[in-house]
């Protein structure tokens, strides 16, 4: 199991990639509890590019998203580990901002991935990436799988 890395060991592999004429990718997010939409929707972000790079956001940016007292479940090495173990994921950083704009300032990602829930006019990451001719794109949602709804669900069990 490797460590989460830093942003300059990021942004490094980054560089190299784009040095090699890959594509670069990013997406950021919880990953509390793994599910079949979060792996499906990282196969999909992977399929757009060359390396798969992922921002997660630290145990304190979590709390302060909302999600309940309860959040995140797991401990921010602990999802950094399950995500990290993926094949279709490259490198797992931590951010602890609310957004992950420094994150992306930093590794400066070609794409930028989002689940279909999410609406690239209204994102902050938006005009980001186009700082350097990059762009967001958005994976299909899968209906029925969020960490939210599975907690849910598992209280009605």
């Amino acid at each position: 199991m490797k460590p989460p890395l830093s942003w300059t060991q990021a942004a490094e592999l980054a560089e190299k990639c784009r040095q090699a004429g890959g594509v670069v990718v990013t997406t950021n997010g919880c990953f509390d509890v793994l599910h079949k939409g979060h792996v499906t929707y990282l196969h999909g972000a992977r399929q757009m590019g060359d390396l798969l790079l992922v921002g997660l956001n630290t145990d304190a940016s979590v709390k302060r998203q909302g999600k309940g007292p309860t959040r995140p479940l797991n401990d921010e090495l602990a999802r950094a580990t399950v995500v990290e173990a993926l094949k279709s994921v490259d490198g797992v950083c931590l951010f602890d901002q609310d957004t992950p704009v420094e994150w992306l300032r930093a590794v400066r990602p070609a794409i930028h991935v989002k689940g279909g829930d999410y609406d690239p006019a209204k994102m902050v990451e938006t005009p980001v990436l186009q700082e350097w001719g990059g762009r967001v794109a958005v994976v299909p949602f899968v209906p029925g799988y969020s960490t939210t709804s599975l907690l849910e669900k598992s209280k009605k069990s």
